[in-house]
């Protein structure tokens, strides 16, 4: 990979919230989840913008599993819903919280928060549907800002973070994905696979920023 200026570099955190966390056992718990936080502070030092991303649920959704009759998995029918998942990341809850080191939202170059209405739960911080009809508008903010290259890290690997970053690619960005600032909900094999075949870089640690980035 080219060598790039840090004026360049965008590190992104995707929905490092405590809902994805063994803080919040009953919520989407993360093995590891709450582990993030000194590594994604640790690669936003690579990067000029920093952007973020919260899901922002309401506390009742159309995609809300309840177990056991609506198990979590559960595939389901919407436009913008795909599957069944624990109430998790809530508006005002403690799951809803960014984790403890993080900065506020508000000290974010930019931020999102997605899947606010009830018939929607978007995984991308791209775009507020599944459908990727509406975007968030990070994409043309990063394009304004003339960022080549995103590093992305976050909750979860297989799944909040793989769409992100495939997106992100696909808008034409060169994009790194931190595994030593991310954690997966299950074996997240196939979704690096899939991203790897995009052109998706991988690195453990943001160590290894420093063969990419001039600071």
């Amino acid at each position: 990979m080219e060598k790039f200026n840090r004026s360049e570099v965008c590190s992104v955190d995707v929905d490092a919230q405590k809902g994805f966390t063994p803080i919040c056992p009953d919520e989407l718990p993360v093995p590891e989840g709450d582990q993030i936080v000194e590594e994604l502070n640790k690669q936003a030092k690579y990067a000029s913008i920093r952007v973020g991303s919260k899901d922002a649920h309401p506390s009742h959704a159309i995609w809300m599993a309840y177990p056991p009759q609506r198990p979590q998995f559960e595939p389901i029918k919407g436009k913008n819903v795909d599957v069944r998942w624990n109430k998790h990341c809530v508006i005002g809850t403690k799951g809803f919280e960014l984790l403890d080191g993080l900065p506020h939202p508000i000290d974010y170059d930019y931020f999102v928060w997605k899947g606010i209405e009830c018939d929607l739960h978007p995984y991308s911080a791209c775009y507020h549907g599944l459908n990727r009809t509406l975007t968030t508008g990070v994409i043309e903010f990063l394009k304004s800002k003339n960022i080549k290259l995103i590093v992305c890290g976050g909750l979860a690997t297989d799944y909040c973070v793989a769409f992100t970053a495939i997106d992100l690619k696909e808008a034409g960005f060169d994009v790194i994905i931190n595994l030593g600032a991310s954690r997966a909900i299950g074996d997240p094999a196939k979704y690096i696979e899939k991203m790897k075949i995009l052109g998706i870089k991988f690195v453990n640690s943001s160590e290894e920023l420093g063969d990419i980035v001039e600071k």
